[in-house]
């Protein structure tokens, strides 16, 4: 796809890895053209019915935006200005609606360090799978800004209103074990078993009957902010929809006859 960002088909698995460990995977303006565009490609791509992210090298998931990137850095003439100021409406935000919104389950596998963006990008992820020499600092007030990547909506979401107030207010490097502890990591794998097992992990969610997972994420994206009798109508049309499919017959019949079912996504 570039040189920064690498996407590869594992069957029905799509793999997308930020390949810059030299610069602890942050984002520059071409890695993160490349991501939004890969991760959009992805999201609608129905051969796609599961999405892996992460970033290449042992040190870093994602170290957010590259503050050295001339695109994005404020000149002292001020010429840079607009390209700064667009830099969350053209990159960020179309990222974490993708990741947040495709019905189609995602996982993170925070290899290293994942900090502000690369935080954000995390959080916006149904799974996180964090190596246990990893961790998580959201960055943002650090460098005098607020939060962005869908951070201020994600966190609160995954750790209560209490605690992401705290970790972006006051950022500081959550590791892996706390990370798991408060919430923000599915599970907590040894670095050197992380490739392989955020694969099997990755792989054991495109197999499974993933239009009724998709459906569950918006349920659950919807419950979020409606109330509970708006609910129970979106949760009606989900699963009249989930019922007719034919993963659920398949599911049926494979219960009947004491088998595993193999799943279409459909």
């Amino acid at each position: 796809m570039s040189d920064t960002v690498d996407y590869e088909l594992d069957g029905p698995l799509a793999v997308i890895t930020i390949t810059r460990p030299k610069a602890m995977n942050a984002l520059d303006t071409p890695t993160l053209v490349a991501l939004r565009d890969t991760v959009t490609t992805a999201a609608k791509d129905p051969a796609v019915r599961a999405l892996l992210l992460t970033g290449a090298g042992d040190k870093a998931f994602c170290a957010g935006a590259d503050l050295k990137d001339d695109a994005l850095r404020q000149a002292k003439d001020g010429s840079s200005i607009p390209a700064v100021f667009s830099s969350v409406s053209d990159y960020y935000n179309p990222l974490a609606r993708a990741l947040a919104g495709m019905r189609k389950p995602t996982v993170a596998a925070v290899n290293g360090a994942a900090a502000g963006a690369g935080a954000g990008l995390a959080f916006a992820c149904d799974f996180r799978l964090v190596a246990d020499t990893a961790g998580f600092n959201t960055a943002f007030a650090g460098i005098a800004l607020t939060a962005d990547t869908g951070a201020s909506w994600t966190l609160p979401r995954l750790i209560g209103h209490a605690k992401a107030t705290e970790l972006l207010m006051l950022p500081r490097t959550v590791k892996a074990a706390e990370a798991l502890e408060l919430g923000l990591a599915t599970r907590v794998v040894p670095a050197a078993e992380m490739a392989q097992t955020a694969r099997d992990f990755g792989r054991q969610l495109a197999e499974g009957p993933t239009l009724a997972l998709g459906a569950l994420k918006e349920s659950l994206a919807f419950a979020a902010s409606h109330s509970l009798s708006e609910t129970l109508d979106k949760e009606d049309e989900l699963q009249t929809r989930a019922l007719a499919s034919q993963d659920h017959a398949i599911a049926v019949q494979a219960f009947l006859d004491k088998e595993q079912p193999t799943y279409l996504g459909h």
